[in-house]
């Protein structure tokens, strides 16, 4: 059995830049081109830019696509953190786009329901982590928590 472990939690690079024209700020994000905020100041801005970063996101699941990996944030660049849970949805998601596996079959591989599975990879609906780790787990592959 393979490990899940690409250096997550996922911290996406977020690019702010100053709007002269409106003032204020406007947060884009290189990995996820879907995600585009603006704000008053930069700490405003990096608050709508998490907000503009999980709903980009849950575009990729409505549509099954995977979820590209984060890039390494240069130097004083700022980065959004996705926490844990969303970072192990993330991973589910990819695998099961990689395996081409629905959540019909994930279902049948778990023995419940394809509504089970789909709360799963509902990045609204509150998951346990060992639920993710069990989708997985059933997809071949293994859940790694480390402390860094």
């Amino acid at each position: 059995m393979t490990t899940v472990n690409e250096e997550y939690l996922m911290k996406f690079p977020v690019i702010l830049t100053a709007d002269a024209a409106a003032g204020g700020f406007v947060a884009t994000f290189p990995d996820i081109p879907e995600a585009i905020t603006q704000g008053e100041t930069q700490k405003e801005t990096l608050k709508w830019a998490r907000e503009a970063l999980e709903t980009a996101l849950e575009f990729y699941f409505e549509d099954k696509r995977t979820v590209p990996a984060p890039s390494e944030a240069a130097p004083g660049q700022e980065a959004i953190e996705l926490p844990a849970s969303l970072s192990a949805k993330v991973l589910l998601l990819n695998e099961m786009v990689a395996q081409n596996v629905r959540p019909a079959e994930l279902a049948r591989r778990l023995h419940t329901t394809p509504q089970e599975v789909n709360r799963l990879t509902d990045l609204r609906h509150t998951t346990r982590i060992d639920g993710i780790e069990s989708a997985l787990r059933a997809l071949g592959r293994s859940l790694e928590i480390r402390l860094a």
